[in-house]
């Protein structure tokens, strides 16, 4: 007997949960969630029984998401949607560093 799809929903990919997450655990304006404030850690390791930190820098290694450092954790974000950081030419300018 085939089993009824709509019955039974298939378990998303690691990358599908990570966005997943992203799009609706984040509270606006913020665009990311903290990995671990958010709930996010746990609920990865409930849901595949492995280990968020290497997947989500996997994720990040892959384009597919975003990570910044943040007090506790990392803050996750959708591609595109992280905050830019600085150049360093930028920065060396501002310091007052910058020779050209």
């Amino acid at each position: 007997m085939a089993e009824d799809v709509t019955q039974k929903e298939e378990k998303l990919s690691p990358a599908e949960f990570v966005k997943k997450a992203i799009e609706t655990l984040r509270k606006p304006p913020f665009k990311g969630i903290h990995s671990v404030y958010s709930g996010f850690n746990q609920a990865f390791r409930a849901y595949f029984n492995e280990n968020p930190v290497e997947w989500t820098n996997k994720l990040a290694a892959e384009g597919v998401i975003e990570i910044r450092p943040a007090k506790g954790g990392v803050m996750l974000y959708l591609p595109g949607e992280a905050p830019q950081r600085e150049a360093a030419t930028e920065v060396l300018k501002k310091m007052g560093l910058d020779k050209r």
